[in-house]
């Protein structure tokens, strides 16, 4: 008896679905698929998972660790300038003339700002520009910018209640620049450095003003 080869089995035809809506253009067409087998296999996939190694949870808290040690400077930074709030207002000048003042701005952005004018027989003969700021080692800085002259960095030295002292002793005069809040709204500002070879001092009495 004669046997004929068996041919490859005939794959199961693809169904033909009509497009919804109107305007359809032609059918498609959808493999014969049981509608929950992909969700059986996600369902597969999410237990099979692989839990976190030692190695990756090792490496979330050392990155947890420098987040937060990198952070605390910066606080630390805002907590000290926030402490020198005393110092924002408008201070003018006791016995100077009309104008003679010292700006500064409230603590904002990590800085405060100020600026400094010096009025003499109705015109400016002196301005200056000033900024306190942390300075890249994370410390707080004067930096003074006179008219005429070159800016100069003051690094803090001490700092209290209603006090601050910025020092730099590589510079020739002033080598400190100090501020002091008195009682009656009035503030007492110093500069102050060696001058062959005796410590000599420039003292600015002011009294705050409306702004």
């Amino acid at each position: 008896m004669k046997h004929e080869a068996a041919g490859p089995r005939a794959r199961r035809p693809l169904r033909a679905e009509a497009l919804p809506g109107p305007g359809r253009t032609g059918p498609s067409f959808s493999p014969s698929w049981p509608a929950s087998r992909p969700l059986c296999r996600a369902n597969i996939a999410r237990r099979r998972a692989p839990a976190p190694s030692g190695d990756s949870i090792r490496f979330i808290s050392v990155v947890a660790a420098v987040v937060v040690v990198f952070a605390l400077p910066a606080e630390a930074q805002q907590t000290e300038l926030a402490a020198l709030s005393w110092l924002s207002g408008c201070w003018a000048s006791e016995g100077g003339e009309p104008g003679s003042v010292e700006h500064w701005l409230p603590p904002a952005g990590g800085t405060m700002l100020g600026l400094s004018r010096t009025v003499r027989k109705g015109k400016t003969v002196a301005h200056e520009f000033l900024q306190i700021r942390a300075n890249a080692e994370g410390r707080l800085v004067y930096i003074a910018l006179p008219s005429g002259q070159k800016e100069t960095t003051f690094t803090l030295a001490s700092a209290a209640e209603g006090a601050v002292t910025f020092e730099n002793l590589q510079h020739d005069f002033p080598q400190r620049v100090i501020y002091r809040l008195l009682p009656d709204d009035r503030l007492a500002a110093r500069i102050e450095g060696m001058r062959n070879g005796q410590l000599r001092g420039i003292d600015f009495a002011m009294k705050k003003m409306s702004c």
